[in-house]
């Protein structure tokens, strides 16, 4: 059991002996796997497109709404006629 647990922390001190401060390749894969800013600003604009596109469809279905409801100008009816529903 001696011999074990010394050939483990053995083997764990050379693992972290390995692991050293100075890790360049995890420095550069973190560098590059930065998106670049022209990807930002490209995103960014195609976003700031579709919002204006979709403001301008809900703008021009409300203009829509609001002439279909100046035409439809129909008279509300009378009280004694909404109140007499006995009859259907």
């Amino acid at each position: 059991m001696k011999k074990f647990v010394f050939a483990f922390v053995g083997t764990a001190a050379l693992a972290l002996a390995a692991c050293s401060g100075d890790n360049q390749d995890a420095v550069g894969n973190a560098e590059m796997n930065q998106p670049p800013a022209e990807l930002n600003d490209l995103s960014s604009d195609a976003a700031n497109d579709a919002a204006a596109a979709e403001a301008a469809a809900l703008g021009t279905q409300q203009q829509q709404l609001e002439e279909q409801n100046a035409v439809d100008n129909t008279a509300n009816p009378v009280d004694e006629d909404e109140q007499n529903v006995s009859g259907m």
